[in-house]
């Protein structure tokens, strides 16, 4: 903290200095010192943007420019208070004066001139120009870079902390050329204010040697010209070295390069360039009138520097064949490294050669971008987070082959053709289009492979069309929601826990972990997951469960106490409102037998019922349920509050998509019909 207010006491102090001298007169000793120390602060600024390793290494640099330019007024203020009411600038502006005209004030004139149309019309205005241009594209490329980095972060070639600090980047990057846009108007200004100040200063200064000080009027024009030029170039020089650090800072190509081994490296690293121009000179030295000894000795310089350079290529090659042959021979010596071959990725995508055309950005794919909105949209369906997905080749695959793996195992599979739709009928759809038949991956519903030509009439016909990476983003979507439960962790519980602490942490520190400890809260947001229930109104689960997790801490019955309590999202996503439901119902005397054979173990509940009984429910079931596929509807079971998680256990590895609901689960204001009973 020390060194931090040290540096806030000398900003302050600068600036100070700068308004101190707008209003109180200083001595010319005292000038001097102000405008060398003016003079190295500009050296400095003029060489930390040289050797900036990237452009944000000076993210300070607009606000410098603003400091620099009113230190630089006021130090061009108080140098005219003194030429004008003393005739006496100092040392410094004399010297400047005297020394750049050779004493001849016509000469000095001139100099100034051409410095400030140097300053002014080239080296400002292109720096203007490419600030303006450069800040327009950083805008128009955010949001390019941040697909980008969402890209990586979900094909797992950088971290969250990694794409954290990319995002940051980004948008420092954007606010810095965005100030510098509007920065270099300063320096701009700067070099106009210095015309008028100069011819105030020729004007003021003839006015005042011939009416106050009784000079002659050749004697006052050649004295006050001298020190206006003096005291132009004083402020000029330090103007210019800072407008020069301004271009040389938006004109740097590469965001992260030292800029002296750059420079030098692109003239001068190509031998054959330098050839070339040596033998031009030589020519020109031999042909031309021109001096022979000063072009035929830059020529050979040339010539020998080139030959140097081509000398240290080739050492540079043979030194890196031989540290790569070492590298390989030292890992083919050192003992294999086997801890990375330990991780599992939660979820894997992989596919043939002939499917990376659909994951190349650079060949128009938007596989990688399909991914990230499959996060996006399981996180606000579910309202958790979807581990990062990663995307590889495997040239062991068919080229048109897909598998999706979960930690690790294989669960999925497909097959695509790249240039070629896929079409689906409806139902309704009488007339038969030619094709190549297959199967939906995701729901396995019979369709045909079409090609771009025949799109538009299978369309026209009614057919469902869908092209390569949407068949694959759907049916790795459908993947993720049925293995959703099992891919959420600790460590994301934690996390949602963390998250609903900030605005709630009363609420969590009564729960967790006095009366439930996370691996509890997770094994009851798994049950709600497993059966498609949004854990996202985090706040109402989290209540719940305070309610009565001093009851019990069995995770089965707080999820049906959670359940309940989410029954407006639950009648939302199976109840359709204004419309009559078609459910299936059990049968009272078979909710009596189920929870007969209950058994309670320190593990938990399951069932004892005999395999034949078992066999005549599941018979039952699946004849009631078709009932209502037969509609066209999905197959829900209403059951009462105390049977649903043992009758959702007893039929989930037989029927993985029924839907069993209690009653206490279903808004009063839901119309619902039954159109059979499960019996026994």
């Amino acid at each position: 903290m020390g060194n931090l207010k040290k540096a806030d006491v000398g900003v302050a102090a600068y600036l100070l200095a700068a308004f101190v001298m707008l209003i109180i007169p200083i001595g010319p000793t005292l000038l001097d010192v102000l405008l060398a120390f003016n003079i190295s602060i500009a050296f400095t600024i003029m060489f930390g943007c040289m050797f900036a390793n990237e452009v944000l290494n000076m993210s300070f640099y607009p606000t410098i420019l603003l400091f620099t330019t009113v230190f630089r007024i006021a130090l061009n203020v108080s140098s005219t208070r003194m030429i004008l009411t003393t005739g006496n600038a100092g040392n410094v502006v004399l010297t400047f004066g005297q020394y750049v005209g050779g004493g001849d004030i016509i000469v000095g004139c001139i100099v100034f001139i051409i410095l400030i149309i140097v300053q002014f019309m080239i080296i400002n205005k292109g720096s203007e120009r490419v600030a303006e241009v450069t800040a327009r594209f950083t805008l128009d490329a955010m949001p390019g870079k941040q697909m980008a980095i969402d890209a990586d972060l979900n094909t797992g070639a950088i971290t969250d902390a990694e794409a954290k600090q990319r995002r940051e980047k980004i948008q420092d990057e954007s606010s810095f050329f965005g100030s510098m846009d509007g920065a270099v108007k300063y320096v701009k200004g700067d070099a106009a204010a210095g015309l008028v100040i100069t011819a105030v200063n020729v004007i003021g200064g003839i006015a005042m040697g011939v009416l106050r000080q009784g000079m002659e009027l050749n004697d006052a024009l050649n004295h006050f010209v001298i020190l206006t030029i003096g005291d132009g170039l004083v402020s000029q020089i330090p103007s210019l070295l800072i407008s020069l650090s301004t271009g040389i800072l938006v004109t740097k190509g590469s965001k992260d390069a030292d800029f002296g081994t750059v420079l030098i490296r692109q003239l001068f690293g190509v031998p054959k360039v330098l050839y070339l121009v040596g033998a031009i000179l030589i020519m020109l030295g031999i042909v031309t009138p021109l001096n022979p000894i000063i072009f035929l000795g830059l020529g050979l310089c040339f010539i020998v520097v080139g030959r140097v350079i081509a000398g240290t290529i080739e050492t540079a090659e043979i030194e890196r064949e031989v540290d790569t042959e070492e590298i390989a021979a030292d890992e083919i010596r050192q003992p294999e490294n086997v801890t990375s071959l330990l991780q599992v990725d939660p979820i894997e995508l992989e596919f043939g050669y002939g499917i990376i055309p659909l994951a190349d950005v650079n060949q128009g794919g938007d596989l990688l971008d399909r991914v990230v909105m499959i996060r996006r949209q399981i996180a606000l369906e579910l309202g958790t987070v979807v581990p990062i997905i990663r995307l590889r080749d495997n040239i062991q695959l068919n080229p048109n082959q897909y598998i999706i793996k979960i930690k690790g195992v294989q669960v999925s599979e497909g097959e695509i053709l790249f240039d070629h739709y896929m079409a689906m009928n409806p139902g309704y759809v009488e007339e038969e289009i030619t094709g190549i038949p297959t199967f939906e991956p995701s729901f396995h519903l019979p369709a045909i492979w079409i090609t771009e030509g025949q799109r538009e009439r299978a369309e026209s016909m009614g057919y469902t069309v869908v092209d390569p990476p949407s068949i694959i983003a759907t049916h790795l979507t459908e993947i993720i929601r049925q293995y959703i439960a099992e891919l959420l962790t600790r460590q994301d519980v934690q996390n949602l826990v963390n998250n609903l602490k900030e605005s709630n942490p009363s609420l969590v520190e009564e729960l967790v972990p006095k009366m439930l400890g996370l691996g509890e809260i997770q094994k009851v947001l798994q049950n709600l997951l497993s059966e498609g229930i949004s854990i996202r109104d985090l706040l109402s689960i989290f209540e719940t469960l305070a309610d009565y997790a001093s009851t019990t801490r069995d995770t089965d019955i707080l999820t049906e106490y959670v359940r309940q309590s989410l029954k407006r999202a639950i009648s939302n996503k199976f109840f359709p409102a204004n419309e009559t439901t078609s459910v299936v119902t059990l049968d009272p005397q078979l909710e009596q037998e189920i929870m007969g054979s209950v058994k309670q173990t320190e593990q938990g509940a399951y069932l004892t019922l005999d395999p034949a009984k078992t066999k005549a429910i599941m018979d039952s079931v699946g004849t009631e349920t078709k009932k209502l596929e037969d509609l066209g509807k999905i197959p829900i079971v209403i059951t009462s509050p105390i049977v649903r998680a043992y009758f959702k256990k007893l039929t989930e590895d037989y029927f993985k998509d029924l839907v069993v609901v209690s009653y206490n689960e279903v808004e009063s204001t839901i119309e619902l019909q039954s159109v059979g009973m499960v019996t026994a």
